[in-house]
């Protein structure tokens, strides 16, 4: 799976890795539905840290279609509530 991060790059994924992406995906969304900020900037955090290290950055040179977009560190909580679905940012 390709995943980007808004305003950093892209980052391939293996599959062996969605389950801990998505742990901490849930501890995203639990935070945005209780509007608790604290909870909410630490979770993204982690979540976008465990893709970075997860995962492999490709070459910015490299074009190719995005599975996934997550957000950036600086973005709201009110801006993920927007981009959240049911199963949260990463599907699954």
């Amino acid at each position: 799976m390709i995943m980007r991060i808004l305003g950093e790059g892209q980052y391939e994924i293996a599959d062996e890795h969605l389950d801990q992406l998505n742990e901490l995906d849930s501890d995203l969304q639990s935070a945005a539905d209780a509007g608790d900020e604290t909870a909410f900037t630490t979770a993204l955090s982690a979540l976008l840290d465990a893709v970075r290290s997860l995962g492999t950055p490709l070459p910015d040179a490299t074009i190719t279609p995005s599975d996934l977009v997550l957000p950036d560190a600086d973005t709201s909580l009110t801006q993920v509530r927007d981009l959240l679905s049911d199963e949260g940012l990463i599907p699954g």
